[in-house]
């Protein structure tokens, strides 16, 4: 007859080849979804470069000669007090609508706001995360911890305590990023 503790081993076992089986699966996800939140990223890019480039008012006259400067038309102008080109969260500076940042930082600022405007306090990530209706997975947390950390170093976000994270007052005071 075997060993209570013996069964107990070969249950211990099990368990851990079907965590281990599971870790490699949601390594798999996670690498399928980041290429796949990569191509959504470029096909924002692209539908944003199309209708820059047929917005009436914002490109060139049909018929005039190409100047110069089209061949840094990729590269937008970058306004003083903004981040460095190619960074995705400029500098926050007083009149700066929560337009200018991506889908995923407004959605943190949108967050924070709401929190603001209940008397709520701050958040930590995990909070976010549990917001935003995420999978409680370190990665999730990490990369929203990055994007807050982020905000706070271009001053759209306070770090009041290390780990918990507010809308700064300016940003705050604009009343939703208007």
């Amino acid at each position: 007859m075997p060993s209570v503790v013996g069964l107990l081993e070969q249950h211990e076992l099990a368990a851990r080849r079907r965590v281990d089986g599971l870790r490699k699966e949601a390594d798999r996800i996670q690498a399928e979804l980041a290429l796949a939140e990569l191509e959504w990223q470029e096909w924002v890019i692209a539908r944003r470069r199309v209708d820059t480039v047929l917005d009436p008012g914002g490109g060139q006259a049909v018929g005039t000669e190409a100047a110069p400067e089209l061949r840094d038309a990729a590269e937008k102008p970058v306004p003083e007090g903004a981040a460095k080109p190619k960074s995705q969260v400029p500098v926050w500076r007083q009149g700066l609508a929560w337009s200018v940042l991506s889908v995923d930082y407004q959605r943190i600022l949108q967050a924070l706001a709401d929190r603001s405007r209940l008397h709520q306090g701050p958040l930590t990530c995990q909070e976010m995360a549990q917001v935003f209706g995420m999978d409680m997975v370190p990665a999730r947390v990490e990369t929203l911890r990055s994007k807050a950390k982020r905000l706070v170093a271009r001053g759209w976000l306070a770090e009041p305590a290390p780990g918990r994270f507010t809308l700064t007052r300016a940003v705050a005071g604009q009343g939703g990023g208007s």
